[in-house]
């Protein structure tokens, strides 16, 4: 588990699966990523997300909002799978339930995910992508001292051409220049 200010980064627990499908089904919270994730879809995503903080010992945390909300989201590390550019990277990535947005949580959460990945995991960087239009997002990689190249701007593999979510953005941390992470 990790702690940070206000928020509980934790193993997902059974009763998070609810409040987790109703996120991903919500088309607000899902915008950036092309579609909703719901029943089967969503219980496989979270039966990979486990399986992948099991086999790698990092992962995507449940978000826990103490005394106030037992899930607002998941926030974490993940390996790049092989059909995805940048594949095998570390990659930061988080997803936030609306009535959570725009109060810090995804960059705290954030902040503490990739500080330990530095320090326990021993990595040197972790990236993170997102649709070019996806400015939250990108708020939340600059606010983490991550830096751009639009020289490294790329098409996601699996968005078909003409979509307004097809170009995405690449934003590295690396170790040498993080600002202070605690």
């Amino acid at each position: 588990m990790l702690r940070t200010e206000r928020l509980l980064l934790r193993p997902w627990r059974d009763d998070d699966a609810a409040p987790c499908v109703a996120m991903t089904a919500n088309p607000t919270v899902m915008h950036f990523f092309g579609g909703t994730r719901e029943g089967a879809d969503a219980d496989a995503w979270l039966a990979r997300t486990r399986a992948h903080h099991a086999r790698e010992g990092f992962g995507i945390w449940a978000v826990e909002l103490p005394g106030v909300a037992p899930f607002i989201g998941f926030v974490g590390l993940a390996r790049v799978p092989e059909w995805r550019t940048f594949a095998g990277q570390i990659e930061a990535v988080w997803t936030l339930d609306e009535p959570y947005w725009r109060k810090g949580y995804a960059t705290e959460a954030a902040r503490a995910s990739i500080a330990d990945g530095f320090a326990r995991l021993g990595l040197e960087r972790v990236i993170a992508t997102t649709a070019a239009v996806n400015l939250p997002s990108q708020g939340v990689m600059q606010a983490l001292g991550m830096s751009r190249d639009p020289a490294d701007d790329f098409d996601h593999p699996r968005i078909a051409e003409g979509s307004f979510l097809r170009r995405h953005v690449l934003f590295i941390l690396n170790k040498s220049s993080a600002p202070d992470t605690r």
